[in-house]
């Protein structure tokens, strides 16, 4: 079997758990587990379908990062509802998921599956150092198209596209970024920076959506080749003003939407492997105690059929 390992936007899957799984279930205490087993299927259906040799589950230790928002205070801003002062801001999450985000860590370190995040980074980040430095193959699952831009066909860097469900999969390769988008995964940053993203708080340039962004990144290379087209007159007239006005916007954008590579973290060289009896008892156990039911046999079956 080929190394690849295979790196979880948790949050992402777990949101998508918990928004798709009815909440029918609950824990002895009366708490919801929907995000929980949600997760711990999605878990089993990637490991029997992709067979990861290693697998890391990528943590937001900081979900809106203080020096992405010094950038652009817009940036998240319409998912916070709470601020702490010196603290990190609350990002609002329904009350019967944010109740469950213990147990997803405790059920997915029953599970062997190591967790990591970086202080006051995303797990975006902490997947782009990871995939970026990864010495074998990379899965990124995830429904945030921003981490296309990781995506390098050379380095044997995919994405599992998560957005149309978890039956609907999509391979993301570097055919699949020009296609749907008309650039390549390294010109990604630089369009989404342009196109903008209302979901993220990323107002782009006024005017130019991603045909034009597209055009303009296939003409001149770069952000910084286009805004120095602009600044030498090569674009319109209408094109070279909406560049201008965007200036303060373009000089801080990049830096929020490019994710980091360069983080103080490494993955654990241990692979995925199957729970020996013990383990497995434990989890077992860990999935009766917060009525889990089938969703743990199945995870843990998948990693002893991974081998």
């Amino acid at each position: 079997m080929t190394d690849r390992l295979m790196l979880l936007d948790t949050a992402s899957l777990y949101f998508r758990a918990f928004y798709g799984v009815p909440d029918k279930v609950k824990a002895p205490d009366g708490m919801s587990v929907n995000a929980v087993r949600g997760l711990l299927d999605i878990v089993a259906k990637l490991v029997s379908t992709y067979h990861p040799t290693h697998l890391i589950a990528c943590w937001d230790d900081d979900w809106r990062p203080q020096w992405r928002v010094d950038l652009i205070p817009s940036y998240k801003a319409h998912r916070v509802v709470e601020v702490i002062p010196g603290g990190t801001d609350v990002e609002e999450v329904p009350d019967p998921l944010e109740q469950q985000v213990p147990l997803i860590r405790e059920t997915l370190r029953a599970l062997g599956i190591p967790i990591i995040g970086a202080a006051e980074h995303e797990a975006d980040d902490v997947i782009g150092t990871l995939a970026t430095h990864a010495d074998k193959s990379v899965d990124i699952v995830t429904g945030d198209r921003d981490l296309f831009q990781l995506v390098d066909d050379a380095r044997g860097v995919r994405v599992i596209y998560t957005a149309r469900g978890m039956s609907n999969l999509e391979i993301v390769t570097d055919e699949t970024v020009v296609t749907k988008y008309g650039v390549l995964p390294e010109q990604y940053a630089d369009f989404a920076t342009m196109r903008g993203d209302a979901s993220d708080g990323l107002p782009g340039v006024k005017g130019i959506g991603e045909k034009s962004a597209a055009t303009l990144l296939k003409a001149h290379g770069d952000l910084d080749g286009i805004r120095a087209a602009a600044a030498a007159g090569q674009l319109s007239a209408a094109v070279s003003a909406r560049f201008a006005e965007a200036s303060a916007y373009l000089d801080v954008a990049p830096k929020v939407v490019r994710v980091a590579t360069d983080l103080d973290i490494s993955a654990p060289a241990t692979p995925l492997r199957p729970l020996d009896q013990t383990e497995a008892d434990a989890a077992r156990s860990l999935a009766e105690l917060w009525n889990l039911g089938s969703s743990m046999d199945r995870a843990i079956a998948a990693l002893a059929s991974n081998s």
